[in-house]
């Protein structure tokens, strides 16, 4: 028997009232995954036998009533270290690592019943925008086997849209959790920069990733939000400020709320038929009395180059570490020092990483860092700036999560043009501000999400309107056809 059609709050029910064990329910979520893995590959290793122990121990314990996520099974993305579970972040680099430690949210997750049940495939160091780029091969996008199911969180993501779970984390750096959820037809959520400890996160760019979480529906989503929130003494970046219950505002009305259009989000680039769901979308918060108007946001033009010369920048400062010396991949054959450096790093990084990797290093290299790394960091002051003005007066912000549905694979062929698959997500990340991508129509048969973006920490105001949404409409039930294999 699947349970993967059932909310959290539904399967909290059961296993309080002992219809069924967090072992039935484990048990049942490896089915789902082993009957769609091998169309799917959303998954990099998973962890049977440790899960089943965590599900055992509570069924012995009892599910705490309280505690709606006790016994929840969970998926994690590969870039988040799990102790003495394998972490590759889909690199050849990391083939081989088992952490000694887990990260804090996987620490928090553990200590709230949830059962993590594996680590998800994703592009190679989260750097891509389709789930091309793993050394373990391309994850599959559960609406079209043909279609990506976007990245960099590509596992997580078609792990929940598949029906192999319903919560799972993912990273985002520049969209990497909102653009796979509109492309797979789920909620996804960036949450604001220091929100949750990036503490056992692989870094990819320290002033812009964030750990956040996919799921079926938008309640479930705050839901794992409150528990993987809070400060983090391991964590300098993270926000000393009280958690909130991110459920509170769910079922209220929005009447009154401004909604901010940020007319570049909708011009030149978007697909007419993206754009016409999403102006849809804004008519119906119009029709449950939210105020709607056009603002501009005139610096967000510039967000992809700034965006990827200080991501870029930071890469490579954060991938010096592998040098083939203390940990992962190591070349063989090698006649010195400088050989295990350079053929080290070389066969075990891919291409697009190898790509980054160079692009950082000329943006911080003499000559080139006030051109670029000093002038990007300006911009994003800016870009800053332009989302306070909105703010000022404006709730949030409403658009496009991307400028299209799901491509096919192998047609995105100029790191350009893929890297301009993030124009509308970026902007959020330079700023620290949430965001959550929610299913919002649907054009050719492929999903179109809406993003939503709020103030700093104000991630309530988003689920209120993402759930008034989803809770007049229908496209949140819509599956794929895998869904229910």
């Amino acid at each position: 028997m699947t349970y993967n059609g059932k909310t959290v709050n539904q399967l909290h029910d059961l296993l309080v009232n002992k219809e069924i064990t967090v072992t039935d329910l484990t048990e049942s979520t490896f089915k789902d995954i082993k009957s769609r893995e091998s169309d799917i590959n959303a998954f990099i290793t998973l962890a049977e036998e440790s899960a089943l122990e965590t599900a055992k121990a509570i069924d012995i314990r009892g599910v705490n009533p309280s505690n709606v996520l006790d016994g929840i099974p969970v998926a994690v993305k590969d870039n988040i270290v799990t102790k003495d579970l394998l972490t590759t972040s889909a690199s050849k680099m990391l083939y081989n690592w088992m952490p000694p430690y887990d990260a804090t949210v996987v620490s928090k997750m553990k200590e709230s019943g949830m059962v993590i049940v594996g680590k998800t495939n994703m592009d190679e160091f989260a750097m891509g925008s389709s789930g091309e780029t793993s050394y373990f091969g391309q994850t599959k996008n559960a609406w079209d086997l043909t279609k990506v199911p976007g990245g960099s969180s590509s596992g997580s993501v078609s792990s929940v849209a598949s029906g192999e779970v319903r919560l799972s984390l993912g990273s985002d750096t520049g969209g990497s959790i909102r653009q796979p959820a509109a492309f797979s037809g789920v909620v996804g959520m960036k949450p604001t920069y220091g929100r949750v400890s990036r503490f056992g996160l692989v870094a990819f760019s320290s002033s812009l990733d964030q750990i956040g979480q996919f799921s079926s529906t938008v309640e479930e989503n705050a839901q794992l939000l409150g528990v993987l929130s809070g400060v983090d003494t391991n964590d300098s970046t993270s926000s000393d400020l009280a958690v909130p219950d991110f459920t509170s505002k769910i079922g209220q009305e929005i009447k009154g709320l401004k909604i901010a259009l940020p007319k570049e989000y909708f011009g030149e680039g978007i697909d007419p038929k993206v754009r016409e769901q999403i102006m849809n979308a804004a008519k119906h918060m119009e029709s449950l009395g939210a105020i709607v108007e056009e603002v501009s946001l005139p610096h967000s033009q510039y967000g992809v180059p700034v965006y990827y010369i200080i991501a870029s920048s930071e890469a490579a400062s954060n991938l010096q570490r592998f040098d083939g010396i203390r940990y992962g991949f190591r070349a063989e054959n090698i006649e010195n020092l400088e050989d295990v450096y350079v053929q080290s790093r070389s066969q075990g990084f891919g291409p697009e990483v190898q790509r980054r990797i160079m692009l950082g290093n000329f943006s911080l290299s003499a000559g080139s860092y006030d051109a670029f790394f000093k002038k990007a960091g300006q911009i994003r002051t800016l870009i800053i700036e332009d989302f306070n003005k909105v703010f000022a007066d404006y709730d949030l912000i409403l658009s496009p999560t991307s400028p299209n549905v799901a491509f096919g694979f192998g047609d995105v062929k100029d790191p350009v043009s893929m890297y301009l698959a993030d124009i509308l997500t970026i902007p959020t990340n330079l700023a620290g501000l949430p965001g959550i991508s929610i299913p919002a129509g649907q054009v050719d048969g492929l999903p179109v999400g809406m993003q939503l973006i709020g103030k700093r920490y104000d991630e309530e105001t988003l689920y209120q309107v993402a759930s008034a949404f989803e809770a007049t409409t229908d496209w949140h039930k819509k599956k794929p056809a895998i869904f229910s294999k």
